[in-house]
């Protein structure tokens, strides 16, 4: 198995997904999974993979579940 599932919330999901399943073929870390999906980086604020906090260098593996928060505002 060398896939990826990949969660999108909140902002993020517009236009995209909020839930996929995807080969890592060429995908190593979060950072290359961020432009892979073209995404901004600056529109990532918050990343998990596998329930725990993770950095755009964390490096991924088959099987892996990676979610993407974008930032959060309010009042």
């Amino acid at each position: 198995m060398n896939e990826i599932e990949i969660r999108l919330f909140a902002t993020l999901r517009e236009g995209r997904f909020a839930r996929k399943k995807m080969k890592i073929n060429g995908v190593e870390r979060v950072e290359d999974l961020i432009r892979k999906l073209d995404m901004k980086p600056e529109e990532v604020a918050i990343i998990f993979v596998n329930k725990r906090h993770a950095r755009p260098d964390t490096k991924i593996h088959p099987g892996d579940i990676i979610s993407f928060f974008p930032k959060i505002g309010g009042g």
